[in-house]
């Protein structure tokens, strides 16, 4: 097996992430200059909206994970030209999200305050809780209403990009960023006439930026017919084949499991730094936001790792299949040498684009070099979850992923945050340092080749 490529592969590839790395990319850098306008009206709004967008992250991941079952067997239905099958497996996620939206939307109605309190303890010389709090319940309440077209609109471009149009949901990204940066310097600041609403100004930017996302996205579907066959009819019936709904739930419930564990994974691990004060929230919820910018790449390369090798395998191309996920993981994992050099030596730089405390700057330049060291390893683990995942085999990703986080990296985190004196950047590189235990993990499961089979031939 050859790990480089030739030109017509890597033509593919790119055709692929290009429009989502850009998609991803506009979106991060619009979350970075969203992070600096609500910082600069002070640190205990920045920690406030972080705290939210944090519990809102897990909900995402759960609608993420949703649907990524029900997306491997349209991956494959495509690549086998069952558009009868893709449409049935886009009904299904409507389904789910309608029920999965309905569940967070009452869990923060009813605990959303007692949720964001659990990230505010003393310590440091930043912040203050009881402002901090107030701030992000009031935030919190605004962004319940975006959920429901994030959800939708997940349903569609997911849809859209399994079965090869990666442009469209690239494109209307586009506009929703741009929606929500302009919107932002309105109503954050009171341009233009406007209120001054801080915060709340924030949270009604995403969340008309959301609705303008969705619409789009819907309506250039629902326009083009001949393209995307599976939206004929979608909505006629919901009459799933029981036995699609049963393969789909086999698989998917790992997936929405393991999507809903880690992005609450994630949010424990923030809980566990947040007992060292407000400054490291504050510094953490600057370092993943310029580590989001960042990792683009990477995020990108996942999703072609699902849509090529999902592809192959429903077309029965064992070989083409793993052959593809080869290359693929060693492109990324040189890409992300490079990217990660360089945010290594800019990390001292990003901080002071913001208006916070020195404590705050320090610490978050260091959580970046922390970023930047590992990104060639989250970049190989993201491609080898999604190479396992587009094989159906959704209990060993699940094993493989939010188990992982909650049997090791938790306790770890939990343990050196209370227990020990270390400095709190030595605790968080200690803590991602472990998923070089993973790592090993996963690319024997790669080179076996348990992950390899075809799910769709016989439904």
């Amino acid at each position: 097996m050859k790990y480089f490529g030739d030109k017509k592969f890597y033509s593919m590839v790119i055709k692929i992430t290009i429009p989502i790395m850009i998609q991803n990319g506009i979106t991060n850098f619009v979350a970075l200059l969203d992070n600096i306008m609500i910082g600069a009206v002070g640190t205990d709004q920045m920690s406030g909206v972080s705290i939210v967008n944090q519990l809102i992250f897990v909900f995402n991941l759960c609608i993420f994970g949703a649907i990524s079952g029900a997306g491997i067997f349209s991956a494959q239905f495509y690549g086998q030209g069952n558009h009868e099958g893709v449409r049935n497996s886009f009904r299904f996620k409507i389904v789910i999200c309608a029920v999965i939206t309905v569940i967070g939307i009452s869990i923060f109605i009813l605990a959303g305050k007692p949720l964001a309190s659990l990230y505010l303890h003393e310590g440091g010389n930043t912040g203050d809780i009881d402002a901090t709090l107030g701030y992000a319940a009031s935030y919190m309440r605004i962004m319940l209403i975006g959920l429901v077209p994030f959800a939708f609109e997940q349903c569609y471009s997911g849809t859209l990009r399994e079965t090869g149009e990666t442009v469209v949901p690239m494109k209307a990204g586009i506009v929703s960023v741009f929606v929500n940066l302009i919107l932002n310097y309105i109503l954050i600041y009171g341009k233009f006439g406007a209120p001054a609403l801080g915060v709340n100004g924030a949270a009604i930017a995403t969340v008309t930026a959301r609705i303008a996302e969705c619409t789009i996205i819907v309506v250039w579907t629902h326009r083009h017919t001949q393209r995307n066959e599976f939206i004929k009819g979608a909505y006629r019936n919901f009459a799933i084949p029981a036995e699609l709904s049963k393969n789909i739930i086999i698989k998917g419930t790992p997936l929405l499991l393991n999507e809903c564990l880690w992005a609450a994974g994630m949010a424990v691990l923030t809980q566990c730094y947040s007992v060292r004060g407000l400054s490291v929230v504050a510094g953490l919820n600057i370092a993943s936001t310029i580590g989001n910018l960042f990792n683009i790449m990477f995020i990108a390369v996942g999703s072609a790792v699902a849509i090529i090798v999902g592809q192959h395998l429903g077309a029965g191309h064992f070989e083409q299949a793993k052959d593809a996920a080869a290359k693929i993981i060693v492109m990324t994992f040189i890409g992300n040498v490079v990217i990660g050099i360089v945010l290594f030596f800019l990390a001292p730089l990003f901080p002071k684009i913001y208006n916070t405390t020195e404590e705050v700057k320090e610490l978050s330049a260091g959580f970046i070099r922390v970023i930047a060291c590992m990104m060639p390893i989250q970049a190989v683990l993201h491609s080898t979850y999604f190479t396992i995942r587009s094989g159906g085999k959704t209990f060993i990703t699940f094993l493989f992923d939010s188990t992982y986080v909650w049997i090791i990296s938790i306790p770890l985190a939990y343990v050196l945050s209370h227990y020990t004196a270390l400095f709190i950047v030595t605790v968080y590189l200690i803590c991602q340092l472990a998923d070089c235990i993973k790592l090993i993990i996963g690319l024997v499961m790669l080179k076996k080749g348990i992950w390899i089979s075809n799910i769709v031939t016989q439904l």
